[in-house]
Formats: structure tokens, sequence, C-alpha cells
């Protein structure tokens, strides 16, 4: 399905900044200057996504961002970088409209939301593209969030596959089943990597997606991962996320055409030395 064979790099910040203005900053240039082309932010309001006898909610609280800190986030990124595009994850529905409001190039739906209703039907209002998380997710939740999605036919729909541990070993991956949904919502589909980044399969794996015909990767990205913050565990630092975004870039330039085609000069020169007549 991705016919165009270039593979959209989307630069996953998830909760890398610690809550930190500045270290989101630095995230967003890193992204940039590594080669991404979506930098993806999780916008949420706390208590509108969970209570607090959750484990994580005093994690949470702690770097928690208001909607005037997100709003010059987004200008920041506007003025400083703009052919990067702005991507959302979202976790409520209390906070779309205020999201929506600053502009965004699109929208990632997590896979915890594939049931919620509120959050699908405001997504398919706004009409821009929207990539569906299916990640431990059953066939029938998969198709209700579709069914609610496709009310609006001209929604530009992606489902992201992804196994939903952090870190994920290889052996959990499935990439056969990526392929298989892609095939049977007849939907392109791209690979959100959860690999540990300390690991040579953090960037095979994601290779490996790209010749299964995936037509986005999404990879974390943190300031440090040393530090061992936030979602720290499958994240590439800076320099690391630069080679990342190298080898998808080298891999889509192999892919070449799909049909016959004229012979290169190297193919001609090969074909006078080594061709033979008999």
């Amino acid at each position: 399905m991705n016919s165009n064979n270039i593979t959209k790099i989307v630069a996953e910040m998830a909760c890398s900044h610690d809550g930190s203005y500045g270290l989101m900053k630095k995230i967003i240039d890193a992204s940039f200057h590594g080669g991404a082309d979506v930098i993806q932010l999780q916008i949420w309001k706390l208590k509108h996504m969970m209570t607090p006898s959750r484990n994580l909610y005093k994690k949470l609280k702690d770097i928690e961002f208001s909607y005037t800190q997100w709003g010059r986030i987004v200008e920041y990124t506007r003025k400083e970088y703009p052919t990067l595009m702005i991507y959302v994850c979202v976790y409520e529905h209390n906070s779309l409209d205020f999201i929506n409001s600053l502009g965004v190039d699109g929208y990632k739906i997590n896979s915890s939301d594939l049931t919620n209703y509120l959050v699908l039907e405001k997504i398919s209002s706004y009409n821009k593209k929207t990539n569906l998380s299916v990640g431990a997710s059953s066939l029938g939740e998969i198709q209700f969030a579709l069914d609610k999605l496709q009310q609006n036919e001209s929604l530009p729909i992606t489902l992201m596959y992804g196994h939903q541990n952090f870190p994920t070993h290889p052996s959990q991956v499935n990439l056969n089943y990526m392929k298989t949904l892609g095939e049977l919502f007849d939907l392109p589909y791209g690979y959100q990597d959860h690999c540990d980044a300390d690991e040579e399969s953090a960037y095979w794996l994601p290779a490996a997606s790209i010749g299964m015909n995936a037509s986005i990767i999404e990879k974390h990205i943190t300031h440090d991962r040393s530090l061992k913050g936030v979602d720290h565990e499958s994240a590439l630092n800076p320099d690391e996320f630069a080679q990342f975004v190298k080898m998808v870039k080298t891999i889509d330039s192999a892919k070449g055409k799909n049909k016959p085609h004229s012979f290169s000069e190297s193919e001609i020169s090969y074909r006078k030395f080594q061709k033979k007549t008999v």
C-alpha cells in the first residue's frame, strides 16, 4: 500500500520531556535536525484521563502541562520548524477542541480509546490525518473504531501496529499480523517500535517492517536515555535518532521501481563485461 516508496517518520516524544518545557524544546529541536517528518506530542488533562487512585496518577501529575504551555510549544515549533508536521496523541475527549484549535496536522488515537466513541466521533469530524493505534486490540475493537471514524468517508486513516510492551522483545512483535490487519481492513499501515533502545533490534525491526510495506514508522525520541526518565526504555537519543532516520531513507532509496525499466549506466557496463553471446 505504500506505493510512493517514502516512509513517513514520526518522532514520538511521549512524556520524555519529564515535565520540563526546556527539555521539550530540546527534543523538538533534535527531532527536526534528526530528519523526522512529524513530531508527535501527547496532550491531555489528567483529571479527564484517570482517577487519583491509579498508580500512575502522581507521576503524571508532576509532569502535566497547562493548555497555555502547550500553546507556547506549538507556537515555538511552527516558528522554528515550519516544515515539521505536528501530530497529537490523544487520551480523552475534553481536550480535543483545544488541541484542534492549535491547528495541528494530524492525530493519533491510542489503542486504549478504540471503543471511546466520544474521542472517535470528534476526531472524525476534524477531517485530519488519523493514525489509529491497534496494538493489544481485538478485531471487534478495531472495527468499532473504524465504524465511528469512517462516518467521515474522506478521513485519511492509517493503522499503527506495535506490541504494547516497554521494552518489547523481538519475539513478541509478530510483524506478519501487522500486514494481515492492513489487508483485512484494506487500509495503509505503519509500525510503532517499542524495542529496547539499547539493542540492535531497535533498528532492524523497523527496517523489516518497511520491507513489509509499512508506510509510517513511529520511533520514540528522548534527550538522554541514560537518565532513565519517563518513557525512556525504547527512546533513541538525538544522535541515534539521526542515524535511524538515515537508515530509513537509505532503505527508501533502495526500493526502486517494481516494474521493468531501462538499464542504468552501471547495468549497461555490467552487460558489456559479463553477458555472453552464444
